[in-house]
């Protein structure tokens, strides 16, 4: 093999591994990009270029630069829906349940806080298909952690006298709130966050 075949070898190869990582690439320089510009003011044309490839490489895999914004949110929010299900669906006791599925959706609104905020700031930019798509997903993630609080006014251990979808407003609406005030390197972890969250919660909730 001479050595132009090698080298013609090892870019092949290497364009290869690229080609695996070009989602992630433009997920992660779209987000860069919108929290600098705006989402309005970025083009697919810089996004393709601060990612390294080409404007048909990023048609492959999102039809336009609302699915960007939608699939920065939507990733995050199918593996909240995951962890939360795992969860919910396990034979702990409802309290562990509940603190684990309240800490744990804190922890991971810090760990993905760029695109949670990106996202909740330029969300009304979508199209309106796409804007019913997010609601309906969050809305069943909303009310899978209901559930969890249902039953546990259902058996008395938790108080029944304030309705379960408030409390579920309630509580998602701190959490959402996480972007206009946390700072990374500050004195609390975001596990030690999200488990002060989660003691207020059940705190709330206790039978008086």
């Amino acid at each position: 093999m001479t050595r132009a075949t090698t080298r013609k070898a090892g870019t092949a190869e290497a364009s290869g591994d690229d080609q695996a990582a070009v989602p992630r690439r433009l997920l992660s320089h779209a987000t860069k990009l919108f929290a600098k510009k705006g989402f309005d003011r970025t083009s697919v044309q810089e996004i393709v270029e601060a990612a390294g490839v080409t404007k048909g490489a990023m048609y492959h895999y999102f039809g336009s630069k609302d699915d960007l914004l939608y699939e920065i949110y939507a990733r995050v929010l199918r593996a909240q829906t995951e962890q939360l299900e795992k969860v919910a669906s396990s034979e702990a006791p409802l309290r562990e349940r509940l603190r684990s599925a309240a800490s744990d959706v804190v922890v991971s609104t810090i760990d993905n806080l760029d695109d949670n905020t990106i996202f909740m700031q330029s969300m009304h930019q979508l199209s309106v298909e796409k804007q019913k798509a997010v609601r309906a997903e969050r809305r069943k993630y909303h009310e899978r952690f209901r559930t969890l609080i249902e039953e546990g006014q259902a058996s008395g251990e938790f108080r029944a006298d304030k309705p379960a979808d408030v409390i579920v407003d309630f509580f998602f609406g701190s959490v959402h709130h996480l972007g206009s005030w946390y700072r990374r390197g500050g004195a609390l972890s975001a596990r030690q966050i999200g488990d002060h969250y989660a003691d207020l919660l059940l705190a709330a909730l206790r039978p008086e």
